[in-house]
């Protein structure tokens, strides 16, 4: 996941299987236990250039969050937990009801976006399907995911642990990076 910026855990437990030779499932580690093993091996082995990359993602993230205020965004994913590998995209909720205020906004901003389908896991609703956006700011890939206006108070599972995923707002994003 680190070298190859593969971000789907399932995904990477396959591909690291197949190349180990094993075929008992059960055997592979946890979600949770690869994102421990990521962060550590990030801290052994490319300290420097991490917190550099963590650093212009979190920019990124900040500046993103800037530009849609009206979607209420939030910030999740490995740019707030610190995973962040090469390729990773930063990750945003916004919440509207027309999704299609999303789209006017990037065209009024001037920002080239690839429409793509979101998959999630919702606690009591299984997967449910969310338009989201992808572009590149600053060299660096965002993925806008959007929900409904009421989907603030209900957020998606996180494919790490399965629990709801942790979000930050603006101002939870400058608190941590001032704390790092």
């Amino acid at each position: 996941m680190s070298e190859q910026g593969v971000d789907d855990y399932l995904q990477a437990k396959r591909k690291a299987a197949e190349r180990l030779g094993v075929t008992d499932q059960a055997s592979l580690p946890r979600n949770a236990e690869i994102e421990q093993a990521l962060i550590e091996n990030q801290r052994l082995f490319s300290a420097d250039k991490h917190r550099t990359r963590l650093a212009d993602y979190r920019d990124t993230a900040a500046e993103v969050l800037r530009l849609f205020p009206e979607f209420e965004p939030r910030v999740t994913g490995a740019v707030l937990s610190g995973a962040v590998s090469a390729g990773a995209d930063v990750e945003l909720h916004l919440f509207t009801d027309t999704p299609e205020q999303v789209t006017l906004r990037l065209m009024d901003a001037g920002i080239p976006y690839r429409l793509v389908d979101r998959r999630m896991r919702m606690s009591g609703n299984g997967h449910v399907r969310y338009p989201g956006y992808h572009f590149i700011a600053d060299e660096v890939p965002v993925l806008l995911v959007v929900f409904p206006r009421d989907g603030i108070r209900q957020a998606p599972c996180s494919p790490v642990d399965g629990k709801p995923m942790k979000r930050a707002d603006l101002r939870e994003l400058q608190l941590l990076t001032n704390a790092s």
